[in-house]
């Protein structure tokens, strides 16, 4: 019985589409973890290392075959400048494709015109070590670097949710940094 509740719980958080994390499993409150990544151009990375200057950070998991992934991050896009310019917020998009299809990243952010830095997470290493299950999964780290934000999925309208976070995000910086 309890197999059959946990299917049924899962198949309705698949079909449901989008759901936000609220709790310790989306890694809320916790740090980077410490991985060696490489960028398109090869160089190594170490995601522990992320810095932003104080800015929120969006870290987006996706796959050149998962269609949410790229229409969340082709939304996105729509807003990318702007946020850019008015928060110093910055994107990272992390390809979870194994290494079989790592070679075809590059051409879909080249025609996609995708203006973000893109890490290769083709062993899945900082997928499993912040507890990504299936793509998308988008998270926001605060200025201090913290997870303050993560979400499941993407269906048109939750970029919505995501930008009005990081409004009030950069609001509050705001106001606490002035004081």
């Amino acid at each position: 019985m309890k197999k059959i509740s946990l299917l049924l719980a899962l198949a309705i958080g698949v079909i449901g589409g989008s759901s936000f994390i609220n709790t310790d499993d989306g890694g809320l409150g916790k740090t980077m973890p410490s991985v060696m990544l490489e960028n398109l151009d090869g160089d190594q990375i170490n995601s522990a290392d992320l810095d932003n200057d104080g800015n929120p950070i969006v870290i987006s998991f996706w796959a050149t075959w998962c269609k949410p992934c790229r229409l969340e991050l082709n939304t996105i896009m729509e807003e990318y400048e702007t946020m850019q310019d008015s928060m110093g917020l910055k994107l990272i998009a992390v390809s979870i494709d194994d290494e079989r299809n790592k070679s075809k990243v590059r051409p879909v952010v080249d025609a996609e015109g995708w203006d973000y830095d893109v890490w290769l997470d083709s062993n899945s290493d900082l997928k499993r070590a912040m507890g990504v299950n299936y793509p998308p999964q988008t998270f926001v780290l605060n200025g201090e670097g913290k997870i303050v934000y993560s979400h499941v999925g993407f269906v048109p309208g939750d970029e919505e949710d995501l930008y009005d976070f990081l409004w009030d995000l950069h609001e509050n910086k705001e106001t606490t940094s002035s004081h």
